[in-house]
């Protein structure tokens, strides 16, 4: 009986020596989960009784148990390296055979599948062509290919436009050239403003010079006004009488500008022709008037530049005279800005300035100009893309208005759009108006509470402005539903600016995000803490191609080791558990790195001393009982 005492010991004792022995060897297996042998004592007991003083028959091995804790983890210069960070194994694809690891050294095969050393393949939840993970489980794998380009259909523009800016456009109304002094003879009016005040009342007296009435209107605030009197002698004179006249020496003609000012040119000075009487008057004295003969030199121009009331007469020695049958009075040059909103006539004036007013024409002389920046306050560009995977350059132009109404409550700008330097949207001809509410907050543009530009006018081209052969906009009449639908079939995007403000600070970008890009080739590769395998492209894009899938299991001790550092189900371990990671119980991922093994070798080193000894001692029982028998044996 102590022979087979001692032999028990001796087989535990190996077992020991083996177990501790594989831990050894696989200290630095990456994944490797240590092992312990665990022992249990033998008795012969009978059916009816086990004895009043049992004696014990050895010991045998009752299990190898394995110990899934948490090995450390250390980083790697392999992008698909990967180590869980908690409980869960990886999933991997033998051949049809499922197995389990925690060994997490990956690469890709020439089919682009991700495997480990052993070509196993590894599972996870694939995605679709748009990166959209489908949970469906199945080998991953990395698509080489290009990736296709991506038009542009959404641009998303937050942004912040400054309300301390000033209104830069000079919007004013022109009363016309043909306004005549005389027509506002006995005029009493008022001018009316956009803050709801209006003007002294105006009084236009009967025959006042042309530049005194000028001077009284440019005197109201936001009124320019101007006077110049011109006109031809042939309406006034006799021109074949007065060529004649010029002969007689004693020729005298005398002008007044206001009534006075009165000078008199002599044909003893020179003067007895056309020419000769235009140029005494332009070195006369008389320095705000011109003449000027006509191409068929038989008529003379005279121009006053300050509106000034002309009258002329002449006679001659043979009796011979003219005179002008009323004085020449001048025109006024008037234009009102902005904040000129009407014109009030008193009942006793005769309406000349307010439908003067009422039939003119408003013009902007500084008009919106891309390439005149003092045409607008604030600009924004971006890159946009066809369907052809072209770059094309979007630009926003942000021009302030006057506030409407009465200025309280309510702002308003004005957006154009330029894409690679041709107007789009519709703004070449008008500009969208996006409206402010008093907080600073976008109210509307063109009235759309949704904040949106639809951009349908586009037609791609290239570097030498020819269609490229990229989507153009829809037909015409065709309706560009928002959000545009996928696939897009046309150039139209929308230009979403929702979160746009108008605060008190300083004109800024947030933020400025458009969905389309060009043409890409895979650069990288990347995984994130929950296990999803990015690529990257050289485009700047990346497309989820798959999750890692992770496994879990009731009883983690029944899964059985069948080397290669991978396990697979039995009956004891139960099914596993498949999940995405850092789900439920599962741990996460850590990528660029591997679980070390969880051998602690110090540990192990006391115990490979702890079964030698063991080993000796039963040796030594054996020893001891042969000695015995031998003692017995030899008695005679």
């Amino acid at each position: 009986m102590a022979f087979n005492t001692g032999l028990s010991g001796l087989r535990a004792a190996s077992v020991d020596l083996d177990v501790t022995g594989n831990n050894i060897a696989n200290a630095s297996t990456v994944g490797f989960k240590s092992s312990s042998a665990q022992f249990g004592d033998l008795y012969a007991s009978g059916f009816l009784s086990s004895g009043n003083n049992p004696v014990g028959d050895g010991v045998r091995v009752q299990d190898v148990k394995q110990s899934f804790g948490q090995g450390n983890i250390s980083f790697t210069d392999n992008g698909l390296d990967m180590a869980i960070n908690g409980d869960g194994f990886f999933v991997l694809n033998n051949g049809g055979e499922i197995r389990y690891s925690r060994a997490g050294q990956f690469g890709i095969d020439k089919d682009g599948f991700v495997t480990n050393n052993q070509n196993m393949r590894v599972q996870g939840f694939t995605a679709d062509d748009d990166g959209n993970l489908s949970g469906i489980r199945g080998d991953l794998q990395v698509e080489t290919d290009n990736l296709a380009p991506r038009r542009t259909t959404n641009l998303r523009t937050d942004l912040n436009l400054d309300s301390r800016e000033s209104v830069l456009e000079n919007r004013i109304r022109d009363l016309g050239e043909d306004l005549n002094v005389a027509d506002l003879d006995g005029d009493l009016f008022q001018i009316e403003y956009s803050d709801g005040t209006t003007s002294q009342l105006i009084d236009i007296g009967t025959g006042q010079p042309a530049n005194d009435v000028a001077e009284l209107l440019g005197s109201q605030k936001g009124v320019n006004a101007s006077a110049r009197t011109q006109f031809d002698l042939s309406e006034q004179f006799d021109m074949a009488q007065l060529a004649s006249d010029l002969s007689d020496p004693d020729f005298e003609l005398t002008i007044s500008l206001n009534g006075s000012d009165n000078v008199t040119f002599r044909g003893s000075d020179g003067i007895n022709d056309l020419d000769s009487l235009a140029a005494a008057i332009n070195d006369s004295e008389l320095n705000t008037l011109q003449a000027q003969v006509s191409d068929t030199g038989d008529d003379i121009s005279i121009t006053d530049s300050r509106g000034f009331t002309v009258d002329m007469a002449y006679t001659t020695g043979s009796a011979g005279s003219q005179s002008f049958s009323a004085p020449e009075r001048g025109n006024l040059f008037v234009t009102t800005e902005r904040e000129v909103t009407g014109v009030l006539t008193d009942p006793a004036g005769t309406g000349a300035f307010e439908a003067a007013f009422a039939a003119g024409e408003t013009r902007i002389t500084n008009e919106f100009n891309p390439l005149d920046q003092r045409t607008y306050n604030h600009a924004t560009s971006t890159t946009i893309y066809d369907s052809l995977g072209n770059s094309h350059e979007l630009t926003q132009f942000f021009v302030k208005e006057p506030s409407p109404g009465d200025g309280v409550g309510q702002s308003e700008w004005s957006i154009y759009m330029q894409i690679d330097g041709e107007m789009v949207a519709g703004t070449d001809e008008t500009p969208y108006t996006a409206r402010f509410n008093q907080d600073g907050e976008l109210q509307s543009i063109n009235g759309d509470p949704n904040g949106e530009i639809v951009v349908d006018d586009w037609v791609p081209k290239d570097a030498n402005g020819l269609p490229n052969g990229a989507d153009g906009p829809p037909a015409p009449g065709e309706e560009v539903v928002t959000p545009i639908p996928d696939p897009p079939t046309t150039s139209a995007f929308v230009v979403d600016l929702s979160e746009t403000t108008q605060y008190g600070s300083a004109f800024g970008v947030n933020d400025q995000n458009q969905n389309g890009y060009t043409t890409g080739r895979l650069s990288g590769l990347d995984v994130s803490d929950q296990g999803v395998l990015f690529a990257r492209y050289t485009n700047g894009q990346s497309k989820a191609l798959g999750q890692v899938a992770l496994a879990a299991f009731n009883n983690t001790d029944g899964l059985s080791p069948v080397g290669e550092t991978t396990w697979v189900e039995t009956f004891e371990s139960g099914q596993p558990i498949i999940g995405a990671p850092d789900t439920g119980t599962l741990g996460s991922i850590k990528a660029s790195s591997v679980e070390d093994s969880n051998v602690d070798l110090s540990a192990e080193l006391v115990n490979l001393i702890i079964a030698q000894r063991n080993y000796q001692a039963n040796a030594k029982t054996i020893e001891t009982s042969d000695a015995v028998t031998q003692t017995i044996i030899n008695l005679r």
